[in-house]
């Protein structure tokens, strides 16, 4: 598939907020007002992937990870990575992962992620790994905090464990 991936701007706001109200995802105007905001600070990067003039996916590194470790560390996070399902399995999100990378290794030589566990991440997982992302050693995390043996959490999307791959 055909796929040019370049930097986010505003014009891509009402498009991008379209398709996933198409699918049936809650991710609203307001939350790319404040991509964009956020990009002009450079605090992160945003990168849509464009096949045939249409808009297929993104995601975004955050230079300053919300992860505490990752933060410390200086390690920067692919956050908010998302293909538009029917275009999936088609190196959409290998090649916004490729974009990601590289941009990354300009500042650090070490990428970030963190990947939710249920049956709905199943593609990301196996992506993550299959490029070399390995757990952080640091367990699983819920809403930003490490779980404890035997803490009850509710499973969802604020269910994550984070990985991290050597790029140099």
């Amino acid at each position: 598939m055909d796929v040019y991936i370049r930097p986010f701007d505003s014009k891509d706001i009402p498009e991008i907020t379209r398709a996933f109200e198409e699918i049936g995802w809650n991710k609203p105007a307001s939350q790319y007002e404040i991509y964009l905001s956020e990009q002009l600070f450079r605090l992160r990067d945003v990168y849509i992937a464009i096949s045939q003039g249409q808009f297929v996916g993104y995601l975004t590194i955050s230079w300053k990870s919300s992860y505490e470790t990752f933060r410390r560390a200086g390690i920067p996070e692919i956050t908010d990575f998302n293909v538009l399902p029917k275009f999936r399995r088609q190196g959409i999100g290998t090649q916004l992962m490729d974009k990601a990378e590289d941009v990354i290794t300009t500042v650090s030589s070490i990428a970030g992620i963190g990947v939710g566990l249920t049956p709905d991440y199943g593609a990301a997982q196996q992506l993550y790994v299959l490029r070399g992302y390995v757990p952080n050693g640091l367990g699983v995390y819920y809403k930003d905090h490490p779980i404890r043996y035997g803490e009850e959490i509710k499973v969802g999307d604020d269910l994550v464990l984070y990985l991290t791959k050597q790029l140099r």
